[in-house]
């Protein structure tokens, strides 16, 4: 394999080994200084991440032998107590519509020209962790600050920034903590994918960001933090601030960190994450499908009652959903944070204007309600949906930052109110088991390829919508559902009869020579093996990176 870099260290010094494909001006991101900086956080800090790691496994067989969850007893004097979080920087006030998507260079261009407020750079769930995806977004990121970023399509249409007061603010999603990147070796253990993408940027934009001073309102180091479970992973997530703002003789603080609530033991703890992180939180998030996944995947054998439904039959007016967005709004206006909402996925289609008019009025529907229910922002996948869901929060905010006044809901919420999946109603049918394997499908295929964000039946999926597709099929085969629409009972067998169907859809939709081409059978293997193995896989993208070479 040819390598973009490799270094020895000395006799007291760590064995570092950095290789992999190579990328072009890798050289540029991979400096002997940045290297040097991301092993300093893996040396500090892998002990104590593998320890938590371990603790998610300990966590999750007492759910199991429990059944259910509740708030912390030992940190009930923390969600008593009076505090706040740091206030906002300026550059952070104002979070009305957020962008997601991943950081390749035409993304780059058309997330910061958007329109929105704040541009969410994901080298996260909407990733594909190759190589090449990791490295050249960190390069084309250092680009677009210094100005120098441009794109052309291959119809020769050309994209180009727009004035640096119009653009998004930059917050950037690393990996979660469970994901290793292996091309970068310490003594034979390959980083953590989240110190890997959270130190590259840090080194080689905290200084800059901050040299703009104030002429540039958009200026700062700003994170999304990812699949966290608990405050002592908050916890972890200060540390590696404090040391690294001190390394760089960054001033304390400086750092800001938005944590998306899409677990369910995080519900349980968001007085308690935004404590640990109180110097540098900026907010939290509703991460709605991944918090959907959360609870299949804690409470998948804890019977009947947690059964979820088809996926598309849940949406955020689902009482145990509801209960969710009421608790984040309350949490966070109660300390100062900005509450932020979640994803508005539909892909506009300029073929077919009845769907699109359809699913722009749910759209709008889904903002208008977050807007209403105390939120200060939401987030799109499409710059189309920029304008409809500023709509949405402009008629609540007017020219108001946020409404952080807001205490949201009087209601109180409960364990019970967040543990209530029966309560959503709905079934589990034969159509929303093909469609979950659709949906898997097609997401793994890409994945492989290299592409973490991608547009299915009108949707933009990441991994996430894949999680909960395929932890679904695996809780209703494990739960003897019977299906309401066939009245099948869901099987491992009917699950690959159905893989088998649509993979000879796809053929006949791409014709023989793209399919050909295209990975289909490793991603068969990889989906069925996290659908249908007897022992539940805590995330398909750890079997999948093994894949991505």
């Amino acid at each position: 394999m040819a390598t973009d870099q490799e270094s020895v260290g000395g006799p007291a010094a760590p064995v570092v080994t950095v290789a992999g494909p190579r990328v072009p001006r890798a050289e540029e991101v991979l400096t002997p200084e940045a290297v040097a900086f991301v092993v300093g956080l893996h040396r500090a800090f892998e002990a104590r991440r593998q320890e938590l790691l371990a603790r998610r496994k300990t966590r999750r067989a007492g759910i199991a032998e429990a059944g259910t969850l509740d708030f912390l007893p030992e940190t009930a004097g923390i969600r008593a107590a009076d505090w706040q979080v740091a206030p906002a920087p300026r550059a952070l006030q104002d979070r009305r519509v957020e962008i997601t998507g991943p950081t390749d260079r035409k993304m780059v261009v058309n997330a910061l020209n958007s329109g929105a407020r704040v541009w969410l750079a994901d080298f996260e769930d909407a990733t594909s962790p190759t190589w090449q995806a990791v490295v050249s977004g960190q390069l084309n990121l250092i680009d677009a600050f210094e100005g120098r970023i441009d794109f052309t399509s291959e119809q020769g249409k050309a994209y180009t920034l727009k004035p640096a007061d119009q653009l998004a603010t930059v917050v950037v999603r690393p990996r979660g903590w469970h994901l290793d990147e292996s091309h970068l070796m310490v003594d034979g253990v390959p980083v953590a994918g989240a110190l890997f993408d959270f130190g590259l940027y840090f080194f080689h934009n905290a200084a800059r960001l901050l040299a703009k001073g104030e002429a540039d309102p958009n200026s700062g180091p700003y994170f999304y933090l990812p699949k966290t479970e608990s405050h002592l992973e908050a916890r972890l997530w200060n540390e590696v601030f404090t040391h690294a703002q001190r390394e760089l003789g960054i001033p304390h603080g400086t750092i800001r960190a938005t944590v998306l609530i899409e677990t369910i033991t995080a519900a349980f703890e968001m007085d308690e994450i935004l404590y640990e992180l109180r110097e540098h939180a900026a907010g939290l998030n509703a991460g709605r499908w991944d918090y959907l996944f959360s609870i299949v995947k804690n409470l998948r054998d804890a019977g009947e009652r947690y059964v979820l439904p088809d996926r598309n039959s849940v949406g955020m007016t689902s009482p145990f959903m509801a209960a969710y967005a009421r608790l984040l709004v309350q949490t966070c206006h109660r300390r100062g944070a900005h509450a932020i909402g979640g994803m508005a996925a539909f892909i506009p289609s300029r073929k077919d204007p009845e769907v699109n008019a359809a699913a722009l009025e749910k759209v709008k529907a889904d903002k208008d309600r977050e807007a209403a229910g105390g939120f200060d922002g939401s987030w799109v996948a499409h710059p189309d949906l920029v304008p409809v869901a500023e709509a949405s929060f402009d008629a609540v905010l007017g020219e108001r930052p946020h409404q952080k006044d807001n205490p949201g809901s009087s209601e109180p919420v409960t364990a019970a109110q967040l543990l209530d999946i029966a309560g959503a109603g709905g079934s589990c049918t034969e159509a929303g088991l093909r469609n979950a394997v659709a949906v898997g499908l097609r997401y793994c295929e890409a994945w492989l390829r290299g592409l973490g964000a991608v547009g299915i039946f009108n949707m933009m999926e990441d991994a996430a919508t894949a999680e909960i597709s395929r932890s679904q099929i695996w809780q209703w085969i494990h739960n003897g559902v019977v299906l309401a629409d066939s009245g099948e009972k869901a099987t491992a067998e009917l699950t690959r009869r159905l893989i088998a169907e649509e993979l000879d859809a796809i053929r006949a939709e791409l014709g023989d020579g793209v399919f050909a081409a295209g990975r289909w059978a490793e991603a068969r293997d990889l989906f069925e093996q996290v659908a249908l193995a007897e022992e539940f896989t805590d995330f398909l993208t750890l079997p999948g990176y093994a894949l991505l070479g």
